[in-house]
Formats: C-alpha cells, sequence, structure tokens
C-alpha cells in the first residue's frame, strides 16, 4: 500500500542499518533507519489495539525522545492523524485540545496520566503512556507487538496531522496538515538547503512544533541524513557536538546564547550551514554571528498553516533582515489589508501566499476558514510585509501588532532593529498601548546586554535622525529578558497586558 509521507521519509531506508539518531543522553544511544521503522510497525499496531482507526485523531504530549518520533511515525504509517502538544500545556489548557479535537487515543508521559484520565474518559479516549526510558504502558504495549505491520495508504489530500495555533486573539485552532502539505515542502526544502544523505543535524528543538518535526526531522528524514538529538538546547553540548554535524536549525535564542560562548568560532569551522526560524533574527544577531564565525546564518519564513514558504538562499545574498525570495513551489503576493488590492513592490501590506505547502483548513472551523482564504486559494498569513525589487520579502511584524499613532503606520520591526542596533541591547520590542489623544503610543521594552546599564535618554539620543519622530518610543521600559514561548517568539500580548496594568 502506498503512503505518501511515509514511504517519501522512510523509502528504500527502512531496512537500512545506517543510524538515523544519536542521543546525547549520559548513556547515549543510536536507532538505525530499520530501527525505527520497525518501532514504527509496532507502534501503529499498538494504537489500533487501543482502538484507533485509519483518520482518528491521536493526541500526544510526552517529553522529546527517539521513541515520541516513532510515535509521529506510526502515525503516518497506520493512517492516524497525528495532534502533538506542548509538554508546558496545563491541565485546564489541554481540556480545549482534547475536546476539540476528539481523539481516539491520547499517550502523555506516566507523571501526567492522572491529570488526563478524566479527560480522556470525556471524550471516550484510550489512555497511554509513554517515556523515553522504556517507560510507560504504551511503551511496554509496543514492545509485545508483531513488527509485520502492513502500512495503510494514505494519499496527498489525507490528513497527516493537526497542530493548534498559539492563540494569541482567541482560542487555538487546529490546523489540518496533509500529506502532501508536508511532503512537497520538505522536498522544497531539501533542494533549497543542499540537503544530502551525508548531512548531520544537530537537532535541539522542540518536537510539538512545526519547526522541530516537520521541518528539522522531516527534511532530514527525506534527504536520508542523520540527526545528532539532543533533549533541549544547551550552548555548551551543542558546541561540544559541532565537529561531528553539518546542519543546526535554531530560534534566534540559540544564536544569541551562543555567541555568549567561547570556542564558539573553532566548533563552528567545520558545518555547512545555520538556519534561523520560529521568530524575527536581529540584523544585529546576524552581523555579530558572522563576524564571529565566518558564517552567514540563513533565515527563513513559515507559519504552522503552511510550512514554509520563503528562505533566504543556500548560494547567494542572505540578507539581514530578510527571509528572502519564496520557495519554488509557492507563490507570495503583497495586498492591501482591507481591499486585497495587490500592492506594487516595496509596498507594505497583508502577506498572502498560495501552493501546495498551504493547509485545507481550520479543524471544524469553517467559517475562520473561509475568512483565511481570499479568492483563487491564497491565504491571509496575518503578517505585514513588502517585496523588495529582488523578490526578497522582508517581515514588519504580524498585523496585530501594527502601531497606528494619531493615523500613522508604526511597523515594530523597523524600529526594533533600529534600537537592537544600539550598543548594550540585547533585544528589543515594540507594542502599542492605548492614548486618550493618539489612539496608540509606542512603547519599547528593552533589555541591555548583561552588565550594561542603559538610559531613556540614551537610546532616544540614538534614533534621532534615523526614524521619523511619530515612530519613536514615547515610553521605554527596561527589563532583564523578553519573555518568549517555547519558539523564542516574543510574547507581546504579556508584555501588553502587563504594562496596561501599570
Amino acid at each position: 500500500m502506498a503512503n505518501h509521507l511515509y514511504d517519501a521519509l522512510m523509502g528504500s531506508r527502512a531496512d537500512a542499518e545506517d543510524i538515523l539518531i544519536r542521543t546525547t543522553e549520559k548513556e547515549p544511544r543510536t536507532f538505525t533507519w530499520n530501527q525505527m521503522h520497525r518501532m514504527a510497525g509496532r507502534m501503529a499496531r499498538a494504537l489500533g489495539r487501543l482502538g484507533a482507526r485509519p483518520g482518528d485523531r491521536v493526541t500526544v504530549q510526552v517529553e522529546k525522545s527517539p521513541e515520541a518520533l516513532a510515535l509521529y511515525l506510526a502515525c503516518l504509517r497506520g493512517g492516524f492523524v497525528f495532534q502533538p502538544l506542548n509538554t508546558a500545556y496545563t491541565t485546564a489548557e489541554l481540556e480545549h485540545f482534547i475536546t476539540d479535537a476528539e481523539p481516539a487515543v491520547i499517550i502523555c508521559d506516566p507523571d501526567r496520566k492522572a491529570d488526563l484520565e478524566p479527560l480522556a474518559a470525556g471524550v471516550g479516549a484510550r489512555l497511554g503512556t509513554l517515556r523515553g526510558d522504556w517507560k510507560g504502558s504504551f511503551f511496554m504495549l509496543q514492545m509485545v507487538q508483531p513488527e509485520n505491520f502492513e502500512t495503510v495508504e494514505r494519499g496527498p489530500a489525507d490528513p497527516a496531522a493537526i497542530l493548534y495555533t498559539s492563540g494569541t486573539t482567541g482560542r487555538p485552532k487546529g490546523a489540518v496538515l496533509t500529506h502532501g502539505n508536508l511532503l512537497s515542502n520538505a522536498s522544497d526544502l531539501v533542494t533549497v538547503w543542499g540537503f544530502v544523505p551525508e548531512d548531520v543535524l544537530v537537532h535541539a528543538l522542540p518536537i510539538h512544533h512545526a519547526h522541530g518535526l516537520f521541518v528539522a526531522c522531516n527534511v532530514s528524514m527525506l534527504a536520508g541524513a542523520s540527526m545528532i538529538w539532543m533533549e533541549r538546547f544547551d550552548a555548551a553540548a551543542i558546541l561540544k557536538v559541532m565537529p561531528q554535524a553539518s546542519v543546526l536549525m535554531g530560534v534566534p535564542t540559540f544564536y544569541a546564547r551562543l555567541l555568549e560562548r567561547r570556542g564558539l568560532k573553532t566548533a563552528a569551522a567545520g558545518m555547512r550551514l545555520f538556519i534561523s526560524g520560529s521568530a524575527p533574527l536581529s540584523p544585529a544577531i546576524h552581523a555579530r554571528f558572522r563576524e564571529r564565525t565566518g558564517h552567514a546564518i540563513l533565515e527563513r519564513y513559515g507559519l504552522t498553516e503552511t510550512g514554509m514558504n520563503a528562505s533566504n538562499p543556500l548560494n547567494g545574498e542572505r540578507r539581514p533582515g530578510s527571509v528572502g525570495p519564496a520557495l519554488p513551489s509557492t507563490e507570495i503576493r503583497i495586498t492591501d489589508r482591507d481591499s486585497g488590492a495587490i500592492l506594487p513592490t516595496g509596498e507594505t501590506g497583508m502577506i498572502e501566499v498560495r501552493g501546495p505547502n498551504v493547509f485545507p483548513g481550520y479543524w471544524k472551523r469553517e467559517r475562520e476558514t473561509s475568512e483565511a482564504f481570499r479568492e483563487g486559494g491564497w491565504f491571509v498569513t496575518g503578517d505585514l510585509g513588502h517585496l523588495d525589487a529582488d523578490g526578497y520579502l522582508h517581515i514588519s511584524g504580524r498585523a496585530r501588532d501594527l502601531v497606528i499613532t494619531g493615523g500613522l503606520n508604526v511597523y515594530p520591526a523597523e524600529v526594533e532593529a533600529a534600537i537592537d542596533d544600539i550598543p548594550g541591547v540585547a533585544e528589543s520590542a515594540i507594542i502599542g498601548l492605548p492614548d486618550p489623544e493618539w489612539g496608540e503610543t509606542v512603547c519599547a521594552v528593552v533589555a541591555p546586554q548583561p552588565g550594561r546599564r542603559l538610559t531613556e535618554d540614551a537610546i532616544l539620543s540614538a534614533l534621532e535622525g534615523r526614524l521619523a519622530r511619530y515612530k519613536l518610543p514615547r515610553r521605554i521600559v527596561f527589563v532583564e529578558a523578553l519573555p518568549r514561548n517555547a519558539m523564542g517568539k516574543v510574547m507581546k500580548e504579556e508584555l501588553r497586558r502587563s504594562l496596561e496594568r501599570n
């Protein structure tokens, strides 16, 4: 039976004894392609034993481990729809995800079993537990299953996963991603980033998110490459394994932390490629990293609903502050936020994308799905930006983060880049706060570099002449660090609520 994504990821390597994953635990483990294939078969059987049928959702909230990746592959192989959830979610938060997705099976960490049992009972789901150290009822169940599992047929239009959006402007929505969405996107990235079987990826990202799972894992496996598997980001540990690797995928925070470590230049000498995503990479970090290592970080742009849409080139200019041209299978256009009219080159507006990577819609949300698309299959991303004369995309920020003061638009990314260039600034965030006279006022939240002391006057003096006066912050707040979510995105809503209270 043909299985669109699983067959592509495993291919002829399903029987190979080459190493796919090497862990960096105290007692390192290795997993070959064949071992992962056989474990995926056993896990697919185990899910069936728990009552899952092709098309059913399987909700997963477990710590990162090779076994957790095998569970994702098992869902693909068995025709189930994989629903990964952040391990940081509370029981109250999980209730929405579980009642919305109505899974047939829930797999969680053994320590969360008591919390999830009532939620599982509420939707009639069977509950199993899994941890990557030979613990958990589901792990033991899969160990005793036969390995001769017949892979379930699945085509490009069949759902492979449901990922829930961050929900910063309402309750999270489940984006349904098909086998075709995920495979087309991974295929583009293998080509654009030049991935080959000899590549070794340092995998330090979580796998409950599109970046760590559908970008890092899918791209590596589709190319036949291997991974050095780290449970979490650890700058010292990454430097230690870099000499055995060729590629690192990370969020901007990874690179900021690596810049604080001695030995970065030596460790990075043999690396082929550094990739950044999930949050904007500051031009200042881009410049400092290039100066220290000789490597220009490759920044790209994607969304939960679309996978990756644009990327700076492997061979060509990687422009700081830009996420590069559209991927080969993806189209990008800039439109007026209200009318939808296409804007000329260089003008800032709504970013819209179209291509085989774009999801078909939100789970059980017909109205929201309809509102997210324009005629012709163009998905309205909610991000603002512009295309330059060479087709490079420049992101200005989320439409909801746009600050309108006195009727004039202030794009946070522009002001943040100017502040980040000031000596002594580690990072910054621009938000709009309510103002009775101007509608909104520009507020800058600034985190100084360790040991540096900055003042409001120093920031404003440095910005004088660089930005129009209406873009200058009317309020500057200093913090030790900006609040970020698990993928490194600055949580501006949290900042906004905190500052509005004060």
